[in-house]
């Protein structure tokens, strides 16, 4: 098989199970990721099978190591989200640890073709913007995270964003494991927030930020 412009190829190393040859344990990687499933359905009539599967295309011994391949799968970026890359990294990397062929995978290597990375609109704008907002030139914007990250209330969060707005950073941010948790609810975390920064501005006479 020759990839495609529009196939997204990854590389996984696998160690199949006893038994196994490597060849099928490379197919259900390429087949966990796009149409397959552990058994057989009689709704894969219904679907267009050639188009949408993933096709395990080269399958190499990794050396040194004893029964463990590196297999190569193209995905048909039909099968994603455009310009999701949640979407995609959890079908291609997430997928194949369910599968029964193969013990111990794990991602190697992922290509994402022009075709499917011009689908992402990317950021609503750049650091012009930022600059214009925050009325900062002439130097980088000097930001942090919340830590801990997890397990602060509202409150606190709010008085930890304050401390650091106050001390001289230009803007504070939500950790990516920040979400609307039983702890700090997102209406909560947003008016500690919103007043920590508004008090910040007028301590420091400066334009402040917070990334919710």
């Amino acid at each position: 098989y020759q990839t495609q412009d529009t196939d997204i190829p990854a590389a996984s190393r696998m160690t199949p199970q006893p038994g196994v040859p490597a060849e099928e344990a490379g197919a259900a990687v390429a087949a966990e990721s796009s149409t397959g499933t552990w058994t057989t359905v009689w709704t894969d009539g219904l679907t267009n099978l050639d188009r949408y599967k993933g096709r395990c295309y080269d399958i190499e011994p990794v050396p040194g190591e004893k029964d463990q391949y590196i297999a190569y799968a193209a995905h048909p970026s039909d099968l994603f989200e455009e310009g999701s890359v949640t979407n995609m990294s959890t079908s291609i990397v997430g997928n194949v640890f369910g599968s029964k062929a193969l013990r111990a995978p794990r991602s190697e290597d992922l290509r994402i073709p022009p075709a499917y990375s011009k689908t992402s609109k990317g950021p609503p704008h750049g650091i012009q913007v930022e600059r214009d907002k925050s009325n900062k030139y002439g130097r980088p914007s000097l930001g942090c995270t919340i830590k801990p990250k997890l397990g602060l209330s509202a409150k606190n969060y709010g008085r930890a964003v304050h401390e650091r707005l106050r001390g001289g950073l230009d803007f504070t941010k939500d950790d990516e494991n920040v979400n609307p948790q039983p702890f700090m609810r997102w209406r909560d975390r947003f008016v500690f927030v919103a007043e920590a920064l508004y008090k910040a501005q007028a301590e420091t006479g400066e334009i402040k930020g917070h990334h919710l």
